[in-house]
């Protein structure tokens, strides 16, 4: 900057914000705030409300200010913590693997209906079948991780401290890590897959402009979003037990007011619902690679989403995939509708492995099957990790172990 005699230096820090940390820019409000943020917000008793910063990555990550009735910080116990990592089954994988998720035993509340089935220092990835509704004054935190819950199957509500959000079959519930939360499934059957990540889980980079908006050409736009509805405050003391993930282990702590008296909530940073029925697929004249279907992303993993769509129109496509390279990360799929395309003897619920390593392809037959087909009705959700997945015991006890030699013309086999 050149400067001019006499004239004073000028200085301008600017601290850069990494373009995968803006994942959705929009603003949202509900309720009552204050007209300026940090400064008296009186009740009608005249008694301040309670001004609480909520985000991540210091203080220049998503956030949104929460207004309570009652200080957020009101301890009265914590238990001794209960270990609830993973345990490991198969450490070091170079095998093609199928495991059943139908058949993972999964009841009771929402917590203790997650069976985990394969992790690494970078996510979790879990099924869980709850049976009942969470107790009505205890709620879940995650403090090691943001969650993306998957539902296949089931409706309900997501209750938060910043409100209530619905879900039904197909939505991906986006989590932040921190929001302290109760699951209200109806009585309907209920099938979630459920992804933990260490990392904030953002939209693609890809489709977003450099303020962080959602692009023309990206499979899905802000609008598809379905963020909280804010309810009434609760004003109540007592013992409310919050169940605290932190290193793993859960620890109860019990405050002495409702997690939810908040009278009103602004910014950018909350839970919110995005259905994998609003996703656009991406198709041109030959086959599309796997990148397309990306819905979330991480510095550590990606999230995509297979939707029925037409398939591609160059005279002499072939729609299935071709056979690729699985060197830089792990691919698991998660099989929600239809038959996959390129794969024999897959049912809903399904999770296929394939490790970095090996190469993998479509099931034989399928490749020239596909020729001359029209569309596809299949639905799946795909996470691909960038680090070496490990199975928990709970995954072999439910793997079909003849699949790694499918295309060999076998036929997967069904387990009970």
């Amino acid at each position: 900057m050149a400067n001019f005699p006499g004239t004073p230096t000028l200085a301008v820090a600017v601290e850069f914000v990494p373009n995968y940390l803006v994942p959705m820019p929009f603003y949202q409000q509900r309720g009552q705030v204050p007209q300026k943020r940090h400064t008296q917000f009186t009740k009608s008793d005249g008694t301040l409300h309670h001004e609480q910063l909520f985000g991540t990555i210091g203080f220049v990550g998503m956030s949104s200010l929460l207004y309570h009735l009652q200080p957020p910080t009101m301890v009265r116990s914590v238990s001794d913590p209960v270990d609830t990592r993973p345990k490991e089954g198969v450490r070091e994988n170079l095998t093609s693997r199928r495991v059943l998720g139908f058949n993972a035993p999964s009841s009771g509340h929402a917590l203790a209906a997650r069976v985990p089935l394969m992790f690494n220092a970078d996510c979790t990835i879990s099924v869980a079948r709850p049976t009942e509704s969470d107790p009505t004054d205890r709620f879940y935190k995650n403090a090691d991780a943001d969650e993306v819950v998957f539902i296949h199957d089931g409706t309900g509500v997501l209750e938060t401290m910043f409100g209530r959000l619905e879900y039904r079959p197909g939505d991906y519930l986006v989590i932040p890590r921190g929001v302290i939360h109760r699951w209200g499934p109806s009585n309907d059957t209920q099938r979630w897959l459920i992804v933990e990540s260490a990392h904030p889980i953002v939209t693609p980079k890809r489709y977003r402009n450099h303020f962080g908006q959602l692009l023309e050409h990206s499979p899905f736009c802000e609008r598809d979003f379905r963020t909280p509805e804010l309810t009434p405050a609760i004003d109540r003391k007592g013992d409310f037990p919050i169940d605290i993930r932190k290193e793993g282990m859960i620890h109860t702590a019990t405050y002495a007011s409702h997690p939810f008296d908040v009278v009103g909530w602004d910014g950018y940073h909350f839970p919110y619902a995005f259905s994998i029925h609003d996703f656009e697929p991406i198709t041109g004249r030959v086959h599309q690679p796997p990148p397309v279907h990306q819905t979330f992303e991480t510095d550590a993993f990606v999230i995509c989403s297979f939707c029925p769509r037409l398939y591609d129109y160059h005279p002499k496509s072939i729609p299935a995939p071709y056979n690729h390279s699985n060197i830089d990360s792990d691919e698991v799929l998660y099989y929600v509708e239809g038959n996959f395309m390129s794969r024999k003897g897959i049912s809903r619920g399904d999770l296929t492995l394939h490790p970095g390593g090996i190469p993998h392809g479509p099931h034989p037959g399928t490749y020239e099957g596909s020729i001359g087909k029209k569309e596809t009705a299949e639905l799946a959700v795909m996470v691909d990790t960038f680090r070496p997945l490990r199975l928990t015991q709970q995954a072999l006890d439910i793997e079909d172990g003849s699949y790694h030699q499918s295309w060999l013309g076998y036929s997967p086999k069904n387990i009970d």
